[in-house]
Parts: structure tokens; sequence; C-alpha cells
């Protein structure tokens, strides 16, 4: 299986905190990634590195085998947990601004996915609630045709239906030539839709591996490990 994304040392500096530290990693393509830790772990700041939005302070990121960049930008989709609309926007306004960026934009996607979120095109986003929020930012995400799709705590702050909608729509889209980087601190969620887990901790990977492999090398759920590993964080 190829590889798509590579990590050889990777650290990022902020003063004399270091974001992330040493990180040696290696995301394969068409698989489902659930990355995993507690506030502060490094999940964002290593995504925002891939997506090329940041650089880092000493290492290296690959993708498919070359520097993160230019050519990755364009084949690499990042959600930030934060809003990044004009007060102004309606979700058709943000379509046509994605569509403006990216050339791999899909408009019809985009309809179908709006619609199946139940979102007015018309309507203000500034006026939308978190867990429509959070599937219209999945809709914009998901209508790119990107080889890497990085979604930073999609499901956070949002009810359970929401929660579900995003995931199968998710799981719809999955395919051997997208690979998906879902960071969340719900594991439940993401156990039963992922294929691999990386566990972060302050910057540092803990383990990774697929799914299946890890919960029956330790006799635990996803949940459990989870528990485990980050017992001594506050939360």
């Amino acid at each position: 299986m190829a590889t798509i994304l590579e990590c050889s040392e990777l650290t990022k500096k902020y003063g004399s905190h270091r974001a992330v530290d040493n990180l040696n990693l290696q995301i394969e393509r068409g698989r489902v990634y659930a990355l995993l830790g507690p506030n502060g772990s490094g999940k964002s700041t290593f995504m925002k590195m891939a997506a090329g939005l940041i650089h880092p302070s000493s290492g290296k990121i690959l993708f498919e085998g070359e520097s993160v960049g230019k050519n990755s930008k364009a084949k690499t989709v990042y959600m930030p947990t934060e809003s990044y609309f004009y007060s102004y926007m309606t979700w058709k306004d943000a379509g046509h601004y994605f569509a403006d960026f990216y050339e791999d934009f899909q408009p019809q996607v985009y309809e179908q996915l709006l619609s199946a979120f139940s979102l007015e095109p018309k309507m203000k986003i500034s006026k939308m609630s978190s867990g429509m929020m959070a599937k219209g930012k999945a809709a914009l995400a998901l209508s790119r045709d990107a080889s890497l799709i990085m979604l930073d705590e999609p499901l956070n702050g949002i009810d359970i239906i929401a929660r579900d909608q995003i995931l199968e729509t998710i799981q719809k889209y999955c395919s051997p030539t997208k690979t998906f980087l879902v960071s969340s601190h719900l594991v439940d969620d993401l156990e039963r839709m992922t294929d691999d887990a990386i566990f972060m901790k302050n910057g540092g990977l803990v383990m990774c591996g697929k799914v299946d492999e890890l919960t029956k090398h330790h006799g635990k759920t996803m949940t459990e490990l989870y528990k485990e590993v980050y017992s001594d964080c506050v939360m």
C-alpha cells in the first residue's frame, strides 16, 4: 500500500514549547485514520503542517514523496475547528468561495450534501447552530476531490443525530484514492468507522496501528486504550 504522508523527526516549536516533538509517522493511501489525544497533544499543529499552513521547525514532512508545498496543497483538504467564513456569507456564497479557490471543488456534490444535511443554501451561516455549522463545513470539505482530507474535531459540540450524519457521509466518500485523517475526543464514534488509530501526547507519538490489531493485542476497546494512555492528562 502506497504511503501518502510521511513524517521524519517532525518538530514544531513555539519559543521553548514543542507543539509537535520528533514525530515519525506514515499515513497510507485509502485508509481512514483516527487522530487521538487531549487538547494540547499536537493534533492540530500536525495537521496544519500537513496542509502546508505552517512550516516545521525541523524534520521533514512529505506528501507523495515530495516536500509539502504548492503541489500538495492542491490535493489536500484541512477543515479547522474554527469558523472561517465572512459574516455576510450564506452556504451558497461559501460554495462559490471554494469554487474560486479550488479547482477540484465539485458544486454538484456540494449541492447534494447540503440537501442531505438539510441546509438551506441561502441561509446566513452566522445564524446557524453549531450542529448546522459542523455539517456545512463537512459538506465543503467533502466536496473537494482531494487525496488527503483532514477534519479537525468535526464532531465537537453537536448532537448525536448530526454526528451520525457526518460519520455516515465520511464513510460514503471513502475510496482507495482518498485518505481521511479525523481528530476527535469521541473515541466510541470513531472506532466503528476508522481503519487505523494514531495516539499523540505532548506533541509525540504514543502508539499507532490498525484498530483491530491494537484492540486485539491489548485486549481493550479503543475507549479503554484512550483512558489508559491519557489517564494522567487533564481533559
